[in-house]
């Protein structure tokens, strides 16, 4: 279905959000670390309260909802399967960013999550994740790297992952359930998108 030009109304109880899909088709220049005591750490084999607490501090205020609305069946399918690999970065002894790579696909990796906690936005954090994500991806035999975000993210993710390299190819709609609604997540998360329960 294409959207009509003007506005379309989005149904009570529901958020809609543009997603921006981005590529890179050669490893792009290096950038340098930023100053930081970040380290990286592979989680083989998340356990599954472990990797709901990391998405959940990342990215609930973004409004990160798909997997959080997993049952623990779904999600162990998804984070344990072969071609999946999960990290986080490490501050002072605590996981406070989560990196998750998608190698399923024969000549590709997607950056299914890319994140870092509140205290850290800002920082130079999030470049210090970025630089080992596309060490790890185009150490291996692929061709392309993409990821993709919305305007329920950080509002310099965009302009952040250009910079990183990447190149803007598609853009969509998503609309899905509001999941502060239903207890996925709480009312208070995401300020930036108001709540609309109601007609």
């Amino acid at each position: 279905m294409i959207v009509p030009d003007g506005y379309s109304d989005v149904p009570a109880g529901k958020i809609a959000a543009v997603v921006t899909h981005l590529e890179m088709t050669a490893p792009p220049a290096r950038r340098d670390d930023p100053p930081g005591a970040w380290t990286l750490r592979k989680v083989d084999a998340p356990a599954l309260p472990w990797y709901r607490d990391i998405f959940r501090r990342v990215g609930e205020d973004w409004l990160w909802f798909s997997r959080a609305r997993m049952t623990d069946a779904e999600l162990a399918a998804i984070i344990h399967a072969p071609g999946i690999e999960v990290y986080a970065l490490v501050l002072d002894g605590r996981d406070e960013g989560l990196l998750e790579l998608d190698f399923r696909e024969p000549g590709q990796c997607e950056l299914t999550y890319f994140g870092v906690t509140a205290p850290l936005i800002g920082t130079g954090a999030a470049r210090f994740l970025m630089n080992r994500a596309l060490e790890i991806a185009w150490s291996r035999d692929v061709r392309r790297v993409w990821v993709h975000t919305c305007t329920l993210d950080h509002p310099s993710a965009v302009a952040f992952y250009q910079r990183s390299g990447f190149r803007p190819f598609r853009r969509q709609i998503e609309i899905a359930d509001d999941p502060r609604l239903d207890g996925t997540a709480p009312r208070t998360a995401a300020k930036h998108v108001p709540i609309i329960d109601s007609p």
